[in-house]
């Protein structure tokens, strides 16, 4: 009896691990197409570049290596509209956008 019970517990772990293995690969597996965001000093000028830009709003997401340039920084403007800011690594501007990143936060407040 107690040799049967350890094969069930057994594979009841071995279950739950090959199952968790797979969320996890699942899970990572959704990320690998975005870039990562603009940290430290670099965040500071390049949002300011954004914001001069733009003529003002908030800074509402940022991306290193993006594939239009080197820094996006996504700007959400006082009218609740989003502009991407496509800047070079001297924080000069690029080119700009209407962001086409979907209706994720278009309601109004």
């Amino acid at each position: 009896m107690k040799r049967k019970g350890k094969w069930i517990v057994a594979g009841v772990i071995s279950a739950a691990l090959i199952g968790g293995g797979t969320g996890l690969a699942v899970a990572t597996a959704g990320g690998d197409d975005s870039e990562p965001p603009i940290t430290g000093s670099a965040l500071q000028k390049a949002s300011a570049a954004a914001l001069d830009h733009t003529g003002g709003g908030k800074v509402t997401g940022t991306e290193v290596g993006d594939e239009d340039a080197y820094y996006e920084v996504e700007v959400t403007l006082d009218n609740g509209k989003r502009t991407d800011v496509h800047l070079d690594k001297a924080f000069k501007v690029v080119s700009s956008a209407p962001d086409s990143g979907g209706d994720e936060g278009s309601g109004e407040d």
